[in-house]
C-alpha cells in the first residue's frame, strides 16, 4: 500500500500571503493525504493573534495532522514569556502535546521539540532524554513500518550552509534514531528545499535515511518560491514531489521528481 505524506513548513503567520494559503489548502484536500506533517514555525512573533491565525489554517487541513513547534513560535520580545512559559501560546491555540506521535498504515511518525527559548537567534537543539523517548515509539512500530522523524531544525544542510545551521546534539540523536531504524527526516527553517542522505554526513554502518527540508509558505523567502512536498511511500520505494508556488497560475504545480529506492544499507537514489 502506498501511503502520501505532505509536509510543509515555516508557515510564518503574520507573514503570510493569503493567496498562497488558499491554493495550498485548495491542493492538499484534492491530494488527500494520510498524514499532514508541518515541521515548525506556524507564526512570525508567537503573538496571540498569529497563533489563532494558524489555529484557523490547521482547522481547514486535511486530516490527520502532525505538528511540532520552530523557534518563532517562542515569544521573542515577551522576556517573562520567553523565559518561563516559551510554549504557552503554542499549547493554548495549537495543541498541548509537543511532541505528537501518528501511526498510519505502513508508516509511523514521530515529532520531536528542537525549539528553545534560548539562545535568542533561534538554534534548535536535541537532548538525550527526547531522543531516547522518540527511538523507543518508533521500536514500536508495527513491523515494517516506514519511521519518519519530524523536527523544525535539520539533521542535514544543503551546500551553501555550514554546520552552524545543525539541530544541536544531532550526531547523539542520528546515531540513537538510526538504531530504532529511522528512514525519512522532516525539517524546515532554513526557507530552502533540499534532499539528501544521512550516509554522507554520519557514517552509521548500514544506515541511509533521507533527510527532507520543506521551504517556506511565508512571504519570508531566500530566493525560492513558496513550496510543499508530496511523499509518496512504500516498503521499498519513497518518491518526493516539490510543488512550488506559480505566480501565473495562481497555483502550486510540481516543480522537482525524486526516486529513492531500499537497499542493503538504507535508501539511495538510482
Amino acid at each position: 500500500m502506498v501511503s502520501t505524506i505532505a509536509h510543509l513548513s515555516d508557515i510564518h503567520f503574520g507573514r503570510v500571503d493569503s493567496a498562497v494559503v488558499d491554493a495550498l489548502i485548495d491542493t492538499l484536500t484534492a491530494v488527500a493525504p494520510d498524514l499532514v506533517a508541518l515541521s515548525g514555525d506556524l507564526t512570525q512573533r508567537a503573538r496571540s493573534g498569529q497563533f489563532r491565525a494558524a489555529r484557523r489554517f490547521l482547522d481547514r487541513l486535511p486530516r490527520p495532522l502532525l505538528v511540532v513547534p520552530g523557534n518563532h513560535d517562542v515569544p521573542l520580545f515577551n522576556l517573562p514569556a520567553r523565559l518561563f512559559d516559551p510554549f504557552g501560546g503554542y499549547q493554548r491555540h495549537i495543541q498541548e502535546d509537543l511532541e505528537p506521535v501518528f501511526e498510519g498504515e505502513g508508516f509511523i511518525a514521530v515529532g520531536l521539540n528542537s525549539a528553545r527559548n534560548f539562545p535568542f537567534h533561534g538554534g534548535g537543539r536535541l537532548n538525550e532524554t527526547q531522543v531516547v523517548r522518540a527511538a523507543a515509539r518508533l521500536g514500536a512500530a508495527r513491523a515494517g513500518a516506514l519511521k519518519i522523524v519530524v523536527t523544525h531544525h535539520r539533521f542535514d544542510l544543503p551546500d551553501s550552509h555550514g554546520d552552524e545551521h545543525l539541530v544541536g546534539r544531532s550526531d547523539m540523536a542520528m546515531r540513537r534514531l538510526a538504531d530504532a531504524g529511522a528512514d525519512i527526516f522532516l525539517a524546515g527553517h532554513l526557507h530552502v528545499s533540499h534532499i539528501g542522505h544521512t550516509a554522507a554526513r554520519y557514517q552509521i554502518a548500514g544506515h541511509s535515511a533521507l533527510v527532507v527540508q520543506a521551504g517556506t509558505l511565508s512571504t519570508r523567502q531566500r530566493g525560492e518560491v513558496n513550496s510543499v512536498n508530496l511523499l509518496r511511500l512504500d516498503r521499498e520505494r519513497i518518491d518526493v514531489d516539490r510543488y512550488g508556488w506559480d505566480e501565473a497560475t495562481r497555483s502550486f504545480q510540481l516543480t522537482s521528481h525524486r526516486t529513492f529506492h531500499r537497499g542493503g544499507d538504507g535508501w539511495f537514489s538510482r
